[in-house]
């Protein structure tokens, strides 16, 4: 065993280990379970949204087409046009837009990662080349150089207007707000899904690219409320919009306001600050965007009118900033000289991301003649980039209006940084040879790659899979186990303490890194309590975050000293401006929490807060199933001289509602006893009230002939009519002569074992299953029923598998009883209940009974 290595640490096993051995411990072995879940939820993931976005663009183009052919003043009716989203509009805004922004994310983080486009391609279900022609160059648009438009106005129509008349009106709006991107939205023909027409930010800043007017967003809020909707930051936008945060995980405050000329709903306008913008949009910015909410309404309502509507292209068209003087011609020779002249390289991108200038300095440090870079876009004139990592720190300098910085090899096998500066017109990059650069450019270059690095696409492709796997979780402790395995690595805490509010109180449901002692004094605090900090966070709505110890002694001097951590932040759990809960991790060293950190832990919250909602009504309905289940049962056994019984109950695999299995023992006289056993068709408070009835009509009708019982109960079911049928098997013991009369109505054949352990099924005579016909009638078995044999009564869930045949299960377990050796009755039950020819989680439930004969009668 020396070369068998543990799958978790790679140590080598010791030679006393089994040959199934794989792991060092129960903890590893837990610990690798829980990384290939984690791994298999963001594969699959990322796999569903990859299919879903490419079969739901082609329906929304089919449908699109399809529209535009009807009158185009039916796309712009008033709001209730906008609230109607459903089907495939809403299922189109929702993929189209947030799996693709989750996807390309994933294969940045991947490529950040190390991984290799064949390794993305398996996780994205497609080959590596696919994956690299589709995320290798997301940034290219385009392969001649023009804009692509939308698709012609069918035929039959007067035409419809591309949206490049818009760029004009949107254009100086930008300029008095000096926002760094905004956009248009428009309604298509027929759909009430907004689509953006018109960007300023280019195509690395898209925003999002298709809203849904029902779904969760500045824009969407702004369209169904006809107000502007003002968000002052990152961490704002993920407290209030957690989706829409997860898709521009960048510091940033948005605006949006509604397009609207009586009415009449055309669309919607956004736009977009860096994170450093004032808490409060000003006056003068307010304006701006109200006149050119109305200079936008007042032009498509015209465009309408003339027979024309202006309508979304396929792609948002990018209109050209204005320029503040044309050079001439020497004077543009001069600038190239001036620029040739310098030390570092230096390249022009326009808002399509396409280079236009190339200097000689550049050109000799890539390695591409200048012909062959003019016109393409920067990661298809050089395919060695590390594409996703670019985009990300494109999207983010734009955003921002600060410079980002990364380190590229190039094909001479150089290092090289790529300084990219970002304006209204486009982006200037800086290329330097890495090695040749000095020391203060290193500890410039070394700080920007820290405030501007990958760190945001990282924590975004964790945010996924956290989503991916709370979309799993099912009860409150999944909901603590995924979020604690999730997040403390990601965020390297040390502690992790989950709260729900119940009762007047907060009560702790979990927590990660802490002694139970240590909890204990911060455990339920009532709601009215503020000076707790998880419920100041929870009651005021506002996340506290606390760096240092001397930061949270001010607001509660004991936690430092009982808990020995040095930062925490505490994070409140809102669904529907409805409080659920607190969220607090910890950490051991001091830390800063700055503004991108702040805003992806209140996206994260978002997260949770909807997971942790959604688990507690199920664990809520779970216990309410569990208690009717076990009140419809029997909660003891009689005691029978001559008899030994035993019995087991296994509700089905959690997901599954209460179900109607039932058993039942009834005592007639001193030496007689009934026995019952059945199942009720579905999982459902109706299926366990029925088999309460059955319950009851067995045992009003009980020591008459087997066959008249079942025939009564029939009856009755019959008479209820609930549209549900029943299997029973009820069982007469004569313990004095020694004898078994037994009865079926469609149940999975009894087990007899006699004393020798010879063990067979029982071919009873067929009956009709319960609630069918009234007038069934029903057929008496008597048996022998000698001392030490042992009846084996049960119900289909014990041996049913899909696909599988139950005379065949049937006889294995009558083969496995009759090979198990004389033992206790409750040990033979416990053995016959792990007996089941199962591999994934049971999907109905399981109920057995032994009765075993004894001399004592």
């Amino acid at each position: 065993m020396g070369d068998v290595r543990c799958g978790w640490c790679d140590k080598p096993l010791p030679d006393e280990a089994g040959p199934n051995r794989r792991y060092c411990g129960p903890a590893h072995r837990q610990a690798a379970w829980r990384a290939r879940r984690r791994w298999e939820a963001a594969a699959q993931a990322r796999h569903a949204l990859v299919l879903a976005d490419a079969e739901l663009l082609s329906r929304a183009r089919t449908m699109s087409q399809e529209a535009a052919t009807q009158d185009p003043e039916r796309m712009a009716t008033a709001t209730g046009h906008c609230a109607a989203a459903g089907g495939h509009s809403a299922a189109a805004a929702e993929i189209l837009g947030l799996a693709e922004q989750l996807v390309r994310s994933a294969v940045l983080a991947d490529r950040q990662g190390g991984a290799d486009w064949a390794r993305i391609g398996a996780g994205l279900g497609m080959s590596g080349a696919a994956a690299r022609h589709r995320y290798g160059r997301m940034c290219a648009r385009g392969q001649d150089g023009q804009r692509a438009r939308g698709p012609s106005p069918p035929v039959g129509s007067t035409g419809s207007t591309d949206p490049e008349p818009l760029g004009a009106l949107l254009l100086p709006a930008v300029r008095d707000t000096g926002a760094s991107v905004s956009g248009i939205y428009l309604f298509p023909p027929g759909r009430p899904v907004l689509h953006l027409a018109v960007t300023t930010g280019g195509t690395t800043v898209a925003l999002w690219e298709r809203v849904d007017p029902a779904a969760e967003g500045p824009v969407a809020e702004a369209v169904r409320e006809q107000r502007l909707v003002w968000v002052a930051g990152h961490a704002e936008l993920a407290h209030r919009y957690p989706r829409a945060a997860l898709t521009l995980p960048y510091p940033v405050a948005v605006a949006a306001a509604p397009v609207t000329t009586g009415a009449t709903m055309w669309g919607a306008l956004a736009f977009l600050w860096p994170g450093t913008h004032p808490r409060l949009l000003s006056s003068r910015e307010r304006d701006a965007v109200t006149t050119a909410c109305h200079r936008v309404g007042s032009f498509l309502r015209q465009a309408a009118a003339d027979g024309r509507p202006v309508l979304p292209t396929e792609r948002p068209h990018v209109p050209d900033p204005p320029r503040a003087r044309t050079p001439g011609p020497a004077e543009a020779l001069a600038a190239v000289d001036l620029v040739d002249r310098l030390p570092e390289g230096c390249l022009a991108l326009d808002l399509d991301n396409r280079i236009t200038f190339v200097d000689a300095t550049a050109r000799d440090l890539v390695g591409e003649s200048i012909p062959g870079l003019l016109g393409r876009s920067l990661c298809e004139a050089l395919p060695w980039l590390d594409e996703p990592v670019l985009q990300d720190h494109q999207r983010a300098a734009a955003i921002s209006r600060r410079p980002a910085v990364f380190t590229a090899l190039g094909p001479q096998g150089r290092w090289l940084d790529f300084e990219l500066h970002p304006d209204v017109s486009g982006t200037t990059v800086r290329v330097t040879p890495a090695d040749d650069a000095g020391p203060a450019d290193h500890a410039r270059r070394g700080g920007r790659d820290h405030a501007l690095g990958p760190t945001r696409a990282r924590v975004l492709y964790d945010l996924m899979h956290l989503a991916a796997s709370l979309t799993e979780a099912v009860s409150v402790q999944d909901v603590v186990e995924l979020a604690a395995d999730q997040i403390m690595p990601t965020f390297d805490a040390q502690g992790f303490v989950l709260s729900v509010a119940e009762d007047g109180r907060l009560q702790i449901v979990g927590s990660r890194g802490y002694r139970d002692e240590v909890l204990r004094p911060f455990d339920g605090p009532p709601l009215t309590d503020r000076s707790a900090p998880t419920v100041y966070a929870l009651t005021a709505g506002v996340p506290l975050f606390f760096g240092s110890p001397q930061d949270m002694e001010r607001f509660h001097p004991d936690i430092p000293r009982l808990t020995g951590r040095a930062a925490w932040a505490f994070l409140p759990l809102v669904v529907s401006r409805r409080p659920v809960g607190c969220w607090v991790l910890s950490f051991d060293r001091p830390r800063p929490f700055g503004p991108d950190e702040r805003a992806v832990l209140t996206s994260l919250a978002g997260l949770i807060a909807q997971a942790l909602d959604r688990a507690r009504l199920y664990d809520a309905k779970h216990q309410l199933a569990h208690d009717l289940q076990s009140g419809l049962l029997p909660t003891t056994l009689p005691a029978v001289p001559g008899l030994e019984v035993a019995a087991r109950y296994l509700p089905a695999a959690r997901g599954m509602d209460v179900g109607g299995d039932f058993y039942d023992l009834i005592r007639l006289d001193a030496t007689t006893v009934a026995a019952a056993i059945g199942d009720v068709q579905g999982h459902n408070v109706h299926a366990a009230a029925l088999m309460g009835q059955i319950r009851t009509a067995v045992h009003v009708t009980a020591g008459a002939s087997p066959d008249e019982v079942l025939a009564r109960a029939n009856r009755l079911l019959t008479d209820f009519d609930p549209g549900l049928f029943a299997s029973c098997l009820y069982a007469h013991l004569d313990l004095a002569r020694h004898r078994a009369r037994l009865a079926t109505a469609g149940h999975p054949p009894p087990l007899l074992r006699d004393a020798g352990g010879r063990t067979e099924v029982l071919d009873l005579p067929p009956g009709l299953l319960l609630g069918i016909d009234p007038a069934a009638e029903y057929r008496t078995t008597e048996i022998p029923l000698p001392p030490d044999s042992l009846l084996a009564l049960y119900t289909d869930g014990l041996i049913e598998t899909p696909g599988g045949d139950i005379g065949e299960a049937a006889a294995d377990l009558a083969d496995h009883l009759a090979r198990t050796a004389d033992q206790p009755i409750g040990t033979l039950a416990d053995a016959l209940v792990r007996h089941t020819p199962h591999t994934d989680p049971r999907s109905d439930d399981v109920a057995l009974l032994l009765l075993r004969a004894t001399d004592a009668a």
